[in-house]
């Protein structure tokens, strides 16, 4: 991605002079104030959004809806229900008409990973918040795309479920390392996760700092909340968060 810029009608931009490269199979978080153009980030690599200004590739391509090397998971689990856990998480698949059998496969497969055996019949309604994200965690990484766009996952969780999903996540993602773009609000999952960690201004949004996470790897979600280096990387990151809070978003015109 490279001087992004991003007005919606109504004369709000969202987004200016936005630069970012990711290598494959890199884990990349962005935090930043709400509205500040995150969302917009991820949509316009999904090719959901037009690229009114600068230049985005994925790969060597240009964004399109659709396209199978890139799948997306929404902070909701947009589950449908008149499907069971199984059937949610070979919608993907299905969609992409990918071979049935395989899919089966690997979807039974990740629903016991993520903790679901025994639940591969269960509805929606049956499940709780917290188990209807495993289904759609499970969705995602069924689908055999390189490029994974997250929006804010698991936002909307407790925060034992967070840090549990986070970790399986970490797991999920140590075993394929596909190339992730992640958004979230909480900085201590963004550490934890990624690679780099990008931190936005408020609208327009705009990189402000480009932050490294020198942690070894593999890494336990749950015991970096114990180590003193996390803690100075995660102070650092939220001076910069301040920073950023501290600037008044641009008004409509």
């Amino acid at each position: 991605m490279s001087s992004l810029g991003h007005t919606f009608s109504g004369g709000v931009t969202a987004l200016t002079d936005f630069s970012l490269d990711i290598a494959p199979g890199e884990f990349v978080s962005i935090v930043g104030p709400s509205g500040c153009g995150k969302t917009t980030v991820l949509n316009l690599v999904a090719g959901l959004l037009d690229v009114q200004s600068g230049d985005v590739k994925v790969g060597t391509t240009s964004p399109k809806a659709g396209r199978h090397d890139v799948a997306y998971m929404m902070a909701r689990d947009c589950l449908y229900p008149w499907l069971n856990s199984q059937q949610n998480a070979e919608f993907g698949n299905m969609i992409r008409k990918s071979d049935k059998a395989d899919s089966t496969k690997r979807v039974l497969e990740l629903l016991e990973r993520v903790g679901l055996k025994g639940f591969e019949k269960a509805y929606p309604k049956e499940l709780s918040h917290g188990m209807r994200q495993r289904v759609a965690l499970a969705r995602t990484f069924a689908m055999a795309s390189p490029v994974l766009l997250m929006d804010e996952p698991f936002g909307a969780l407790d925060a034992q479920t967070k840090l549990v999903l986070a970790e399986l996540l970490d797991q999920l993602w140590e075993q394929e390392h596909r190339t992730v773009l992640f958004i979230t609000h909480d900085l201590a999952e963004a550490i934890a996760l990624s690679d780099r960690v990008i931190v936005m201004s408020q609208r327009p949004g705009r990189i402000i700092a480009n932050i490294p996470i020198e942690l070894e790897r593999p890494r336990s979600v749950r015991a970096l909340q114990k180590d003193p280096h996390f803690h100075e990387i995660y102070a650092n990151v939220w001076s910069l968060l301040e920073q950023a809070l501290e600037d008044k978003p641009t008004e409509v015109a």
